[in-house]
C-alpha cells in the first residue's frame, strides 16, 4: 500500500495524462472562422450547456452534505454549493446581458446527466471526492480552458474573461479539496482502491460524453462547471 502522498501523486498523475487526450476531441480549428452570428449563436449555445452543468454541480455538492460524516468535507461541499450557484448566476446574467431572453429556460429539462447520476451514486467520502472533485473538477478546468480559447477565436472575449475571473478561480479550489481529503482520508488499501475506482469511472465516462457531444450534437468546446 502507497502512503496518502504517493497514492495522490500518483493518481494525479495518472488523471493529467487521461485529461490531456480528451484535448484532442475537438474540432478543426484549421477550419474557417465562424460567421459572427454563428458564432454568437455557438457561444450561447454552450452557455446554456453550462448552466445545466452548474446546476448539477451545485445540487450534487447540496445532496452530499447531509450524509457526510467528516465536518470539514460536508463544509467543503457547502462552499461547493455556493460557488456552484454563484457561477450559474454570473454565466445568467451575462447571456442576458448578451440580450438572451431565457424566459422558459430549464435547465433540468430532459433529467440529469450521466456524470450526475454516476456521482450521486458514490456512497463514501473518498469516492465522491476522488470522483467529483480529484477528476470531474480537474476536467471542468481542461474544458474551460478549451471554451475559452474557442471564446476568443469566435470574437467573445467578454465571456472568455467572466471564465479567466470568476469561474476558474473557484474550480482550482474545487481541485484542491479532492487532493487535502484524499491526502487526510485516502490513507488505507480500501480507501485507496475504492478512490482509484471513483476516478476511472469518471475518466472512461468523460470520455463516452465527449465523443458523443461530439459526433451527435456537432458540439466541443463546451465549458465544465
Amino acid at each position: 500500500m502507497s502512503s496518502a502522498k504517493e497514492f495522490v501523486e500518483a493518481l494525479q498523475r495518472h488523471v493529467a495524462e487521461r485529461l490531456a487526450s480528451l484535448d484532442l476531441l475537438k474540432d478543426d480549428e484549421a477550419g474557417p472562422p465562424l460567421l459572427p452570428d454563428v458564432a454568437r449563436s455557438e457561444v450561447v449555445r454552450r452557455l446554456k450547456v453550462a448552466l445545466k452543468n452548474e446546476m448539477e454541480a451545485a445540487e450534487l455538492a447540496a445532496l452530499w452534505i447531509p450524509s457526510t460524516p467528516e465536518v470539514d468535507v460536508k463544509l467543503a461541499f457547502a462552499r461547493q454549493a455556493g460557488d456552484e450557484a454563484r457561477h450559474y448566476h454570473l454565466i445568467e446574467k451575462h447571456l442576458q446581458e448578451m440580450g438572451i431572453d431565457l424566459t422558459g429556460f430549464d435547465p433540468t429539462a430532459g433529467g440529469y446527466g450521466p456524470m450526475f447520476n454516476l456521482l450521486q451514486g458514490l456512497g463514501s467520502t473518498v469516492e465522491r471526492v476522488a470522483g467529483a472533485h480529484f477528476t470531474r473538477e480537474a476536467l471542468a478546468l481542461t474544458k474551460n480552458e478549451q471554451f475559452m480559447e474557442f471564446c476568443e477565436r469566435s470574437g467573445a472575449p467578454e465571456t472568455a474573461e467572466l471564465y479567466r475571473a470568476h469561474i476558474q478561480p473557484d474550480e482550482g479550489w474545487h481541485v484542491d479539496i479532492g487532493h487535502r481529503v484524499l491526502l487526510r482520508y485516502a490513507t488505507g488499501a480500501e480507501d485507496q482502491e475504492k478512490a482509484r475506482r471513483a476516478v476511472e469511472a469518471v475518466l472512461e465516462l468523460a470520455v463516452k460524453v465527449q465523443r458523443k457531444q461530439l459526433q451527435e450534437m456537432k458540439l466541443s468546446h463546451a465549458p465544465g462547471c
